[in-house]
């Protein structure tokens, strides 16, 4: 579990435009204000990018074995070919 220390809240200035204010009122529909709902949908976005990030690392350790010497291209242009 991470740890954050508390500080200050820093102020951050946004320009929307009308994508990001129909995003705005969609997450804002259950009563949240706008602060609640960009702070959550930054915290969203940077755990969905952490978990990404995890698992393509867990992809690039997995062992893939040895080649089997089958050429998977070929082999789907052989199956095109045949069913013409």
């Amino acid at each position: 579990m991470m740890s954050y220390s508390r500080r200050m809240a820093d102020t951050i200035t946004i320009r929307t435009d009308d994508e990001t204010e129909h995003a705005l009122d969609v997450l804002t529909q259950d009563g949240s204000s706008r602060s609640a709902a960009i702070r959550q949908a930054v915290l969203e976005a940077a755990s969905r990018r952490a978990r990404a990030a995890e698992m393509r690392r867990d992809v690039l350790r997995t062992n893939l074995g040895q080649p089997d010497g089958v050429d998977v291209a070929e082999e789907l242009a052989r199956d095109r070919a045949d069913e013409r």
